[in-house]
């Protein structure tokens, strides 16, 4: 974008940000608007950057000229959100779009059979994000809403992510983000989740054992793009004690159906 200047995003945490991982000037821009536009605006400049990968000097300089240009909206006390612009886009995404109608068709169909909570989640950067949810019948629900990032390790959709990628994609990734536990049953060693990510390579789908939310058992099946390549999964979430690991077990073959039926859908 014009007018960005990232002559020291090379340089580490002195400045207040963590090492830049966002790429070039197109990527450093493209993360750090992901990241104000997150749930939960306005964003500090400080979780901004760190969330995006980009030094705090730069990241106030993109930030400012996003603002400039309507993409981001600023608080007047240092804090961000999305601008017109980019609520502008989100809605001519969405309004009509036929993917997000074939989508949320097809969720609903496994939702009614199910009668528990269905989402479609996609990889964005280092998270998950949920594009579409279902909400099931019963009187109890989880936390998530759609546009929800999540952690790729501790969910059964960021689990199938990952067994999509080689060897030296993960150890990349460990090593930039770590393995921090979203409950004590979420997996925090390396040679564990290569474990768990064969085993869901081996079976073809992938579970989240009260592992990203305690009461809470979610089974997922990957979603590929039109090459082949793991994009995301379609995921059934459960409370735990309305139902067992069994039942949840025994839906693979509804949920792999979904799943292959949006397979090519958005790539």
């Amino acid at each position: 974008m014009p007018g960005i200047e990232t002559s020291e995003d090379s340089q580490t945490g002195d400045r207040g940000g963590r090492s830049s991982v966002a790429g070039n000037a197109t990527d450093k821009a493209l993360n750090l608007l992901e990241a104000a536009s997150a749930p939960g605006y306005p964003h500090r400049l400080g979780d901004i950057a760190a969330t995006a990968g980009v030094p705090k000097a730069s990241a106030h300089r993109i930030l400012q000229n996003l603002v400039t240009t309507g993409f981001l909206a600023s608080d007047g006390s240092g804090g961000y959100g999305p601008g017109p612009r980019v609520r502008a886009l989100a809605a001519r995404i969405t309004q009509g779009c036929e993917e997000d109608q074939v989508m949320r068709a097809e969720l609903e169909v496994l939702g009614r059979r199910i009668g528990h909570t269905v989402h479609m989640g996609v990889r964005t950067g280092d998270a998950v994000t949920l594009l579409v949810k279902v909400a099931g019948p019963n009187p109890v629900q989880d936390s998530t809403r759609v546009g929800m990032q999540l952690s790729l390790h501790t969910t059964a959709i960021g689990k199938c992510v990952l067994a999509g990628l080689d060897d030296a994609q993960l150890t990349s990734l460990v090593g930039r983000l770590g393995l921090p536990p979203r409950t004590e049953n979420s997996l925090t060693d390396l040679a564990a989740l290569r474990a768990e990510l064969a085993t869901v390579r081996e079976q073809g789908f992938a579970l989240d054992d009260e592992e990203n939310e305690l009461g809470v058992r979610c089974l997922a099946v990957p979603v590929r793009d039109a090459k082949g390549a793991v994009i995301g999964a379609v995921n059934v979430s459960t409370i735990t004690f309305l139902e067992s690991r069994e039942t949840l077990l025994s839906w693979v073959g509804l949920v792999r159906t979904t799943a292959e039926s949006l397979h090519g859908l958005l790539g």
